[in-house]
């Protein structure tokens, strides 16, 4: 296809697509998603060659948030049936933590539920990341908090964190159907915070909450202005007792498409696959890793997630290797900073694209690991 042989040539001279070119790969038909994937992972190959970066999740604080996200498990009102805890100490947070690192992975993602911290937080979460640095050498930490107030960024760089985490999630346009209680303007905010502290800036999306591909290219043309040197793709996962829970809306298919569309449109950045991949896309998680190079290994904050030892054989036996702490994740000219992310032939449409069944059956709620006696899943 002309398109796909564009968009390759772009993804190596690290150009951006047009709208139109990032609409069409949404567009394609699903007997042209292996050429689709392989574009994408000729990009994905010139940037982070054959490697896999695996990131551990450590819930610090689970539920009762005050926001009203509609797609989240710990929002305001939800009534999932999830684990409820209040602040982990520094020792339980480094316990957990390196059972991932043990378990493969390069960085360690401190989540709390909230609005944003209080300055007390920040004093909390700086005690944690030097517990677990002390005890993991080499290891990077990202904390995603929520929103940041003026020099708390500065605060978490100066406590040793690496990265910070805050996603945009969806567009502008449709953020206030999605959330009342913030804004798309604030999430910027925080991103930008996070990026002039010195931290590398993490921001991602969630598809499949009933946006268009419109919305999802905007938000991702959205997240490429903000220079993010890693971008989460995560795929909902419809939680029984939020306002979400009756949208399924993806397929494997749709999920490779939209990987691949963000691939293209930031190809020298690391793309994770996070939240939800083992609900949509399935057996088709392997073809996901010719796109994007970096997953979440064994659970996520609320849900529980493939085991970590099959996540370690997927990679393996997809001819991939898990990136070590002696290898730097970004290209060579993003390295140490947060550098610059990227500087037609329409394909037929596909039509409405197909829904797939409810699949209740894939969505586990975490009842093991941070805040509880047993074991985490890495």
């Amino acid at each position: 296809m002309d398109l796909l042989n564009t968009l390759v040539d772009k993804g190596l001279r690290r150009e951006t697509p047009s709208r139109e070119e990032a609409l069409a790969v949404l567009a394609t038909r699903d007997d042209e998603l292996l050429d689709v994937v392989a574009a994408a992972g000729k990009v994905r190959r010139q940037w982070f060659g054959r490697r896999v970066k695996l990131n551990y999740l450590v819930n610090l604080k689970s539920g009762l948030c005050p926001e009203d996200c509609s797609y989240c498990s710990q929002r305001l009102g939800s009534k999932a049936e999830i684990l409820k805890y209040t602040w982990l100490k520094p020792d339980e947070a480094s316990q957990a933590a390196a059972a991932g690192v043990a378990g493969g992975a390069k960085r360690v993602c401190l989540v709390a539920s909230g609005r944003g911290p209080t300055d007390k937080d920040v004093d909390r979460v700086a005690a944690t990341i030097d517990a677990i640095k002390a005890e993991n050498e080499g290891v990077e930490v990202c904390a995603c908090l929520g929103l940041l107030s003026d020099g708390q960024a500065e605060r978490l760089r100066g406590a040793g964190a690496d990265a910070y985490n805050h996603n945009l999630n969806t567009s502008e346009a449709t953020y206030g159907d999605i959330t009342t209680t913030h804004t798309y303007a604030d999430r910027v905010d925080t991103v930008q915070k996070a990026h002039a502290a010195g931290l590398s800036a993490c921001s991602g999306l969630i598809a499949g909450m009933g946006e268009s591909d419109e919305d999802l290219v905007d938000v991702v043309f959205g997240l490429r202005e903000l220079d993010p040197d890693s971008v989460p793709v995560n795929f909902l996962i419809p939680f029984e007792g939020t306002p979400l829970a009756k949208e399924w809306n993806l397929t494997p298919q749709r999920c490779l498409r939209i990987l691949a569309m963000v691939r293209f449109v930031c190809p020298d950045v690391e793309v994770r696959i996070a939240g939800g991949r083992e609900v949509h896309l399935r057996t088709m998680q392997p073809l996901a890793l010719h796109i994007a190079n970096s997953i979440f290994l064994g659970d996520y904050l609320t849900s529980e997630g493939q085991a970590g030892r099959a996540d370690l054989e997927m990679i393996a036996d997809a001819g991939f290797e898990v990136e070590g702490t002696d290898q730097v994740t970004l290209p060579e000219h993003r390295a140490g900073g947060c550098g610059s992310v990227c500087g037609p032939e329409e394909a037929e449409a596909a039509g409405t694209p197909e829904v797939s069944e409810a699949r209740t059956d894939l969505v586990a709620v975490r009842r093991r690991g941070a805040g509880t006696d047993l074991a985490p899943n890495a």
